[in-house]
């Protein structure tokens, strides 16, 4: 985990590669944004505090690869990481989300891999603590009793008889032992106490900007009659170990500190993707004014303070923004940067611009990153006993339908193979493994062409967009 968090620029760069293909530029400003934590982090007690990070505005059209950076970001920073859709906030004195919420969902999200990190480093003491509650469960522990100094042989000879009962209760069990921890009797069932993880059916939606109390009165109303309830289970003991592993980790971490520990991630090495971010300007042109757009504005003012700054309660404690790492994105078809108020503008100093998809990038897309494509058929497929194999003109020939169907219809970027694959598969898909069992099928272009004539031939393509 440390080697990552301490990965470089150009490191980072080298394993945004693996995954999305082309936007250097996207690519090399999110990387110098997470470097900068780190050396944050590194820098001076007087100075630290000083820093603060360069929120990043991405504008392309959707499918370019805007959210998969922060995503693949997040994932190799190990930093707590939260997507949501500017869109679905509104102003306060209005039905919707209150901003805050985000810092929330953030925080929630921190404690629980937090947690998780927690609980995988006490896994094998929790390991033990299993074998010995499954051990009871088979071969229950003789119980000790006092034995007094009474003088008469009947009492000597019943403690000498108990101890001879322990003994062989020990030795029993140390055999069970062993074959618990060789596997053995893995399949025989046992009977085990499990909590109940059944919680009521019911949701309290707490009033607009109090979001945070409608939370705390529905787990407090969720635990009611929860506390300490317990089912009886019959499963095999390979089960019981899973089962029971989760509930002995659980007692062994400190819930506190992980709580601390998440607070202070949250803070240093937060990130929030702020999606669809366009959709709260406001158009210079007039256009949308109308309809629905009722707090395009208001959302702004409200998002301002958490994003120059500020403190935000929740469940678990205060949360201030001041470090946290927040960039924004959006297709800006309608709308432009300068829509924004200037304030919400200059809080994202860092400006990329990510550009549409040429047929090359679609080749590579389908060729180079580890989560390809053509990869996933592939390995779909070979759960079926069937090897798919791509001729490299069959690719190129796939990557010039998906470019010509965007030129004509509408840019939907990457998202476009989806529906390419999907149509090429799609009798193939249909025949295993009824007709088709086992074998290998090689995709050449001239597949590719009877398959895909349809979606080529047809100059209302509008039933092919996703």
């Amino acid at each position: 985990m440390k080697e990552q968090k301490n990965l470089t620029p150009q490191q980072i760069v080298k394993e945004l590669d693996k995954y999305i293909i082309g936007q250097k530029e996207a690519k090399r400003s999110v990387a110098i944004a997470l470097r900068n934590r780190w050396r944050r982090m590194n820098a001076s007690d007087e100075i630290r505090e000083e820093i603060v990070p360069n929120n990043i505005l991405l504008i392309g059209p959707t499918g370019v690869g805007k959210t998969e950076i922060a995503r693949r970001l997040a994932r190799l920073a190990m930093a707590p990481f939260v997507k949501v859709e500017a869109s679905k906030f509104t102003e306060v004195g209005y039905v919707g989300r209150d901003v805050e919420s985000m810092i929330r969902d953030l925080t929630d999200l921190a404690v629980t891999m937090v947690k998780d990190e927690m609980q995988e480093r006490v896994k094998e003491k929790a390991a033990e603590r299993v074998d010995e509650r499954i051990l009871d469960i088979l071969i229950p522990p003789v119980k000790k009793t006092g034995v007094g100094f009474s003088s008469d042989n009947n009492s000597t000879t019943v403690s000498a008889d108990k101890a001879s009962d322990a003994e062989l209760n020990e030795r029993t069990r140390e055999r069970f032992r062993e074959k618990l921890k060789n596997g053995d009797l893995d399949e025989r069932e046992i009977e085990i106490e499990v909590k109940s993880s059944k919680t009521p059916m019911m949701q309290v939606f707490g009033p607009q900007g109090m979001d945070e109390m409608g939370i705390n009165l529905q787990d407090m109303l969720g635990n009611i009659g929860k506390a300490n309830k317990k089912s009886k289970r019959k499963v095999s003991i390979s089960e019981a170990r899973e089962i029971l592993l989760e509930e002995e980790a659980e007692k062994l971490i400190d819930h506190e500190s992980a709580v601390q520990e998440a607070l202070e991630r949250v803070q240093k090495q937060g990130i929030v993707f702020i999606d669809e971010i366009d959709k709260i300007a406001e158009p210079s042109t007039g256009a949308g004014k109308s309809g629905p757009d009722v707090s395009r504005q208001g959302v702004q003012r409200d998002l301002l303070p958490i994003v120059e700054g500020s403190t935000v309660n929740t469940k678990h404690g205060i949360v201030k923004t001041d470090h946290i790492l927040f960039i924004g994105s959006g297709a800006f078809h309608v709308s432009k940067p300068s829509d924004l108020i200037p304030e919400l503008q200059g809080r994202f100093p860092i400006r990329v611009e990510l550009n549409s998809l040429t047929e090359g990038d679609f080749f590579d897309i389908l060729t180079q990153p580890k989560n390809a494509l053509t990869k996933q058929y592939i390995a779909m497929l070979e759960t079926e006993g069937v090897e798919i194999d791509f001729t490299e003109d069959a690719i190129r020939e796939l990557a010039r339908i998906a470019a010509e169907v965007n030129a004509q219809v509408e840019n939907i970027g990457a998202r476009r193979l989806h529906t390419i694959m999907s149509s090429l598969f799609d009798e193939l898909l249909f025949a295993v493994p009824d007709d088709i069992n086992s074998g290998k099928i090689t995709i050449d272009p001239k597949y590719v062409e009877k398959q895909l004539a349809g979606l080529v031939k047809d100059k209302d393509l509008s039933h092919y967009i996703l």
